[in-house]
């Protein structure tokens, strides 16, 4: 079983940056595929970014093309801990936001792959 906690949300203008966090709790955090999702009002969850596990000789990492070069993924295996760096924020960026573990394999674009959630941080952008 894995808990995550997100952090790090709020409300920042266009073109400003906030970064996310996610505590894991657990032993096994190494070894899951993490992910990151974001739900505006009205919407369906999706796929914001994702960074392997250390199964990989190295971390691959993958993101939406809404926000390819604005985000950035990483993780710290040592505090368990996944983030998720925002810069020149825009007003559709604006949801909440969910980190996800994925215990094996599956589309990592999918919500339904992941098998553990966080409750989610809320991110708004004004304009």
């Amino acid at each position: 079983q894995v808990q995550l906690v997100e952090s790090g949300g709020g409300l920042v203008q266009a073109g400003g940056s906030l970064r996310l966090s996610c505590a894991a709790s657990g032993r096994t955090f190494s070894s899951y595929t993490m992910g990151w999702f974001r739900q505006a009002p009205g919407k369906a969850r999706e796929f914001v970014a994702r960074i392997t596990s250390t199964g990989h000789y190295t971390y691959y990492v993958q993101y939406a093309d809404s926000v390819k070069g604005r985000f950035t993924i990483s993780r710290d295996n040592a505090k368990n801990t996944v983030y998720l760096q925002m810069n020149s924020l825009k007003p559709e960026d604006t949801a909440v936001y969910y980190c996800a573990a994925m215990e094996s394999g599956g589309n990592y674009k999918d919500p339904a792959s992941y098998d553990y959630w966080g409750q989610g941080t809320q991110v708004t952008v004004s304009s």
